[in-house]
């Protein structure tokens, strides 16, 4: 977003969906607006990320967007409420199938290792059951697939161990659990998400709705 004083704002905590722009263009143009943030320190492109508010209003214009289903939570988010109020804004719309959810494939099958590598690049969900955990080097490998060079994994470096561990969570404990996890595709031979924070990854209960295809 640009505003009339030259800034341009990131909103913090949301990765863009189709829809995305169209909805911010509804939402906020011409509107007056309040930048909530730890700092304004400007990121690398210049822009200035915060959390926006429409005047004096106390839902923030990301928690609009998600409930409406016209973005995804990013994870990055560290404030434990504000990051909860996000994910439920989330959770809401995709139970409701709004937005960008009502499309079948808007959460991948973590055992559909070719159709997540075909998003390379691209911000996705995807969501699957742990088959195994491996350590190699500095690097633990959260795999969904039997292949380890062909099926999808979740990547976590050494540096990133710190924040599992403070909040209780060791990731050998997430072998044969079903997760929900975030972030952009990379790989070549076999698709990958680099986790660096805890808000990429969710536990799912044995009896949550999955938001995947059969």
């Amino acid at each position: 977003m640009r505003l009339d004083d030259g800034r341009e704002v990131r909103l913090s905590g949301i990765e863009a969906t189709a829809k995305t722009k169209q909805a911010l263009t509804s939402l906020l143009a011409g509107r007056d607006v309040v930048l909530r943030g730890n700092d304004d320190t400007p990121d690398r492109y210049g822009r200035q990320g915060a959390l926006m508010f429409i005047g004096e209003n106390d839902i923030s214009v990301q928690a609009m967007l998600l409930a409406q289903g016209d973005a995804i939570v990013s994870g990055e988010i560290t404030d434990k409420d504000c990051a909860a109020a996000l994910m439920a804004s989330e959770a809401g719309a995709r139970r409701q199938k709004m937005g960008s959810w009502a499309d079948p494939s808007a959460i991948k099958n973590a055992e559909s290792s070719d159709d997540i590598l075909a998003g390379i690049g691209r911000f996705m969900v995807v969501e699957g059951k742990v088959l195994s955990v491996r350590q190699a080097g500095a690097t633990t490998y959260l795999n969904f697939g039997r292949n380890w060079t062909r099926g999808f994994a979740v990547t976590i470096s050494k540096r990133a161990l710190p924040t599992f561990e403070g909040a209780g969570i060791a990731l050998k404990s997430l072998e044969n659990k079903r997760i929900r996890v975030r972030g952009w595709i990379e790989g070549t031979t076999g698709p990958r998400i680099d986790v660096r924070l805890l808000g990429q990854v969710e536990l799912l209960g044995a009896n949550e709705p999955t938001g995947v295809r059969p």
